[in-house]
């Protein structure tokens, strides 16, 4: 009898073992989503939705006390916050959106996305929100449009926080400078190579993930692809720097390069 329950138990183990295999290298969308509601979870974030006029808006939202609202870069996301929020949540509200036409957000083809558009739609969620005070932080496309933001809207901004913002220039061309300028935009993925190539351009060490979440990561963007073309070409032709904005922000700012950004 017990020899049977220990056959049983053996058999029901490798069945598990078996199927999670088969998840995990069959399903990356699964395994993916999986991957993303943990890292939520230990961050104490929500994933939440409102109607911000004509684009639905999909947003992260955890913790308590003063609102610290995260602007994300261009091709990425909300969740690109969640490894940096998770150490903020036990002492701030935290609220990261996708911006419109990034993440889970809404694509309209016949809606312009540039910088200026942008953060208007982002002054429609702070009121929707009822965010009337908060810190604001933003990375790469997300940095210029937190200090346009800045610059704009001083009452509603406690604080800055630009992480290597774009629209400013630099007395040395950088690489994805070059290469736009060359018509080359390493951030439009249309390969699995494309992906890995990208990985290794914006991370000065490319982190650890797991094969099945990078396929399908690279899947996701190489289905964005068409409409983050059409982003970048609304950004370029109303381009508009941060740098004439700089004096008009009031709030306490803290900018951040790395020696390699």
């Amino acid at each position: 009898m017990k020899r049977k329950i220990a056959i049983g138990l053996g058999l029901g183990l490798i069945t598990i073992v078996v199927t999670m295999t088969l998840i995990y290298y069959l399903l990356p969308g699964a395994v993916t989503k999986m991957a993303v509601a943990a890292g939520r979870s230990v961050a104490g974030l929500t994933e939440r939705v409102v109607q911000v006029d004509d684009h639905r808006i999909a947003y992260l939202e955890g913790g308590k006390g003063e609102t610290i609202l995260l602007i994300h870069g261009y091709a990425a996301d909300k969740d690109n916050w969640m490894q940096f929020a998770r150490f903020l949540t036990p002492k701030y509200h935290i609220v990261s959106l996708d911006l419109a036409g990034f993440g889970e957000s809404s694509r309209l083809p016949e809606t312009s996305y540039d910088i200026q558009r942008q953060v208007e739609r982002l002054n429609r969620f702070t009121e929707i929100l009822k965010l009337e005070r908060f810190h604001l932080a933003g990375n790469s496309m997300g940095g210029a449009i937190a200090g346009i933001y800045g610059a704009q809207y001083p009452q509603k901004v406690m604080s800055l926080a630009l992480l290597a913002p774009a629209g400013i220039k630099s007395p040395e061309k950088s690489e994805l400078t070059k290469m736009l300028e060359r018509g080359i935009n390493p951030l439009l993925i249309s390969s699995a190579d494309d992906y890995e190539r990208m990985l290794k351009m914006v991370f000065v060490q490319v982190p650890v993930i797991p094969s099945p979440v990078k396929k399908e990561m690279a899947a996701q963007a190489i289905r964005n692809r068409a409409f983050n073309e059409k982003i970048m070409g609304d950004m370029l032709k109303k381009t508009l720097s941060l740098e004439p904005f700089l004096p008009e922000i009031h709030a306490p700012t803290l900018i951040l390069w790395g020696d390699r950004d």
